[in-house]
């Protein structure tokens, strides 16, 4: 997945290890996507609901390499016919701390996708409301 390595989970007697990467948004990515499961988990709810994947159009064109996961930050909003789109941030380095403070969401982007022409639907989940 990008960004978001090196990631570990360890377990030491009753105590859990989340070990996050180094850049902000890597940390934050991880964070969404594997520790804020398992700490809800660990408050005592047995199986969380998982985060929904909207499918919204994409406005602008994204470059990614097939292979892994990439999770894209995004500004969702309503365009000009009332139908949901996505915008990238920008620059989605994962030291790049300024995409987290402007996206509202994820552009999800699995494994097997390549880059994305504008006006092609992709997946969101919405970051509002997570924590």
């Amino acid at each position: 997945m990008k960004p978001g390595r090196p990631l570990a989970y360890g377990k030491v007697g009753n105590a859990h290890y989340f070990g996050l990467p180094g850049n902000p948004v890597s940390v934050m990515v991880t964070f969404y996507q594997f520790v804020r499961e398992a700490l809800l988990v660990l408050m005592g709810q047995p199986e969380p609901a998982p985060q929904p994947l909207l499918d919204v159009i994409c406005t602008d064109e994204i470059r990614k390499l097939p292979g892994r996961t990439e999770f894209q930050r995004g500004i969702l909003h309503h365009g000009k016919d009332g139908r949901w789109q996505v915008k990238p941030t920008g620059n989605q380095g994962s030291g790049i701390l300024r995409s987290m403070t402007e996206a509202n969401c994820f552009i999800v982007l699995d494994e097997n996708t390549s880059n994305i022409a504008p006006g092609a639907m992709v997946k969101v989940q919405i970051l509002e409301g997570l924590i």
